[in-house]
């Protein structure tokens, strides 16, 4: 599709994704340029599109194995990190969120406004939040890890940044993305844009990353060093069911101050980013069909300022400010934190 698009120099539709639209504006751009020159050279609309594609194709041809932009940018300012399994996922062939990911969205990501009710965690057997004395080796949980994002578009940031990202200019948007008014997707976006535009909560500071780029120079700016370790949880099969996992390792991480980026829904990759002071632990886990997992947990260590009517607080019985408060972080999301 994307191929007759720019062969024909025809308008965008429905079935086009933002990386195709930004694919489709530089041959609309080249195009402009070159018939600034169509009385010598002789080039034709159709044609200038066709050269585009035959440049972007020998391109492809000569550097088949290059990099992205996303991973060209990681290397040059992170080389000794390396890019966690949530970056590379986003967009990896058959790899679909997990159907429920709506009634859990806020669960994580939204402690300071959200009143998490318990209807948002699906299943009351599972281990969804937890008290750091409960995370050693020989501990037993009951955890479904789960995957928020998947199958987006991950744009480089040049392109990101040329779409609008707000709630005022969200049936812009619609339309440029050819996503259809109060439709599932259009609801989702919105939600999406709201939270991004809610102000952070005290102590903290957020953003809204929509490329890899933006959320590399959020995060390390965040932390003050480009020393920093990008970690997310791994599991060596999908779809995995609801389990009980056996806990072998738990490594605590160096640092209390982080940087957390949950996934978000959006057409393309988009990542809510906020400061907060945790800790972190790497945890080694194996579950009883044989599902190896090497998952990452936070606790939350400053809970003050978090609204006392989340379901975090209900379930363990404690009140904000009193103790951590730990969960493991879904597949999509990622922890930040300097190495020292």
């Amino acid at each position: 599709m994307m191929l007759v698009v720019l062969l024909r120099g025809e308008p965008l539709d429905s079935s086009i994704n933002p990386s195709q639209m930004y694919w489709h504006s530089m041959c609309t751009s080249f195009s402009s340029y070159l018939l600034s020159f169509s009385v010598p050279l002789l080039v034709s609309s159709s044609m200038a599109c066709f050269l585009v594609f035959l440049l972007f194709f020998l391109v492809a041809v000569e550097a088949y194995h290059a990099a992205l932009p996303a991973d060209v940018y990681w290397k040059s300012v992170l080389p000794n990190t390396p890019m966690p399994s949530a970056i590379h996922d986003v967009t990896r062939p058959g790899v679909f969120a997990d159907e429920k990911w709506d009634q859990q969205d806020d669960v994580f990501a939204h402690y300071g406004h959200a009143a998490v009710t318990p209807s948002q965690i699906p299943d009351p057997s599972v281990t969804v939040f937890f008290l750091e004395k409960d995370l050693h080796p020989g501990a037993k949980m009951t955890l479904h890890f789960i995957r928020t994002v998947a199958g987006a578009t991950l744009l480089p940031r040049q392109a990101a940044d040329s779409i609008p990202f707000s709630s005022a200019k969200l049936p812009e948007i619609l339309s440029r993305l050819s996503i259809t008014p109060y439709s599932m997707e259009a609801k989702a976006m919105k939600k999406t844009l709201q939270d991004c535009e809610e102000p952070a909560i005290e102590g903290e500071t957020k953003y809204c990353a929509t490329s890899v780029e933006a959320m590399v120079d959020f995060s390390t700016s965040s932390l003050g060093t480009r020393d920093v370790q990008a970690l997310s949880t791994a599991v060596d099969r999908e779809g995995t069911p609801t389990q009980v996992y056996s806990i072998s390792k738990v490594q605590k991480q160096p640092s209390s101050k982080a940087v957390v980026c949950h996934g978000e829904k959006y057409p393309y990759a988009v990542f809510y980013c906020h400061t907060t002071s945790a800790e972190a632990f790497k945890v080694s886990m194996v579950a009883k069909d044989g599902t190896k997992v090497e998952g990452v947990a936070t606790c939350h260590t400053d809970t003050a300022g978090y609204n006392p009517e989340h379901v975090a607080f209900k379930l363990l019985h404690v009140k904000p400010g009193t103790v951590p408060i730990c969960h493991f972080l879904p597949q999509s999301d990622i922890v930040w934190i300097p190495n020292k």
